[in-house]
């Protein structure tokens, strides 16, 4: 019967692709289907920026931070290029380096840890049906709706402005990009344990080498972390890095923006709000244009919220190719603490102008000096993040 369930699988994400188009558009059918392709892919590779970092500050194991820094090389080399020549129709991810952009980074890191996923990291995994993020989710959206009203008040404590290295032109600002990543890749390696390092060195080749072969047992894993043999959780790694970077390319092409998360989990809460008898006017974020637009038209037309649902379906769809999967229920404590974490993961979020997606690789792929703060504060708040981790169980 399993090729009953991939048959239904398919057409189920064709029809909803289909109904999408009829409901809202061209468009928004195929941002849909981009966002199947996000969350098949995030499940299948297990490509987590959460458990990469957390491999690194637990056990030196640098094959996340290098697939990451190797999406982040694909997806500026793509995305770059097409934003200079665009002439203002595709935009990138640039923001201002604010007070805000550090504390939220901070607390977004640590906070990731202990909810077991980023942005990303929690739809695809709740999409899989995995207890804790199913369990996250709400909370997150909470958090990432309150944020975003908070958000003015918290740009307003000051900073720097905004630094696009596109003003020098894509092909200095790709090259720094470039350099950048390789720095971060090559200090990830040296921190690296050596028989980890000689180990990780040989996988890499064996991963080019045996493409096919990670193609084919691609989505065969359950969603429960599995034991991570050298060979195969490299390869994972590799090949998830480079279909995202692709799906990224697109996305950016279809929707004339970068790929992002956490807008359309805040406008998730923000309807569920007004639903309840939350009234917008007089709201400093969601009181204004464009975002009062977002929270009258039907949630269909946001091109956010259509990539996310898409997304939870990819991970849903990949998770059960191969039959059902398997699942352990957290302690009530762990539960508790990730839920708690999922709230001031979506806070801190709109603090920071995005999480791992929309500010770590949206910024770096557009080549603003953001990403990068981001990323090095996330990074710090990951250490205590695991730490407490480690407290709390899980």
């Amino acid at each position: 019967m399993r090729w009953f369930t991939r048959l239904f699988l398919v057409v189920g994400g064709l029809a909803g692709v289909l109904a999408v188009m009829l409901a809202a558009g061209v468009r928004q059918g195929l941002l849909a289907l981009l966002g199947i392709g996000f969350g098949a892919v995030l499940q299948g590779a297990r490509f987590g920026f959460t458990t990469g970092w957390r491999d690194f500050i637990e056990r030196r194991d640098p094959q996340g931070l290098w697939a990451q820094m190797l999406l982040m090389v694909l997806a500026a080399a793509v995305s770059l290029p097409l934003i200079a020549g665009s002439g203002g129709e595709l935009v990138g991810a640039v923001a201002p380096l604010t007070i805000s952009l550090v504390l939220g980074a901070f607390l977004f890191g640590a906070a990731m840890q202990l909810a077991d996923g980023c942005g990303s990291g929690t739809l695809y995994k709740a999409g899989a049906g995995a207890p804790l993020s199913f369990a996250v989710l709400p909370t997150f959206a909470l958090g990432s709706f309150v944020g975003a009203s908070h958000q003015p008040g918290w740009i307003a404590l000051g900073g720097l402005p905004a630094v696009d290295l596109l003003a020098f032109g894509w092909p200095v600002a790709l090259a720094i990009t470039v350099l950048a990543c390789g720095l971060v890749a090559w200090l990830a390696g040296r921190a690296a344990p050596r028989a980890s390092s000689r180990v990780s060195s040989s996988v890499q080749a064996a991963a080019l080498q045996s493409a096919r072969a990670a193609t084919a047992s691609f989505v065969a894993a359950p969603v429960a972390e599995t034991p991570r043999t050298a060979t195969g959780w490299s390869r994972r790694w590799w090949l998830g890095a480079l279909l995202l970077a692709a799906l990224y390319g697109l996305h950016l092409i279809v929707a004339g923006q970068p790929w992002g998360i956490v807008y359309g989990i805040g406008v998730w809460g923000a309807k569920i709000a007004t639903a309840l008898g939350w009234s917008a006017v007089g709201d400093p974020f969601w009181g204004v244009d464009p975002h009062a637009v977002r929270l009258a038209e039907p949630l269909l037309a946001d091109v956010t919220s259509v990539t996310n649902l898409g997304l939870i379906y990819g991970a849903l769809a990949a998770s059960r190719w191969n039959g059902p999967a398997d699942f352990k229920i957290p302690s009530s404590r762990r539960l508790i603490a990730a839920c708690v974490a999922g709230l001031v993961m979506g806070y801190s979020s709109r603090m920071a102008f995005g999480c791992n997606v929309g500010a770590y690789l949206g910024g770096i792929a557009s080549a603003s000096l953001h990403g990068w703060v981001w990323f090095a504060l996330a990074f710090a708040g990951s250490v205590l993040g695991v730490r407490i981790r480690q407290r709390v169980g899980g």
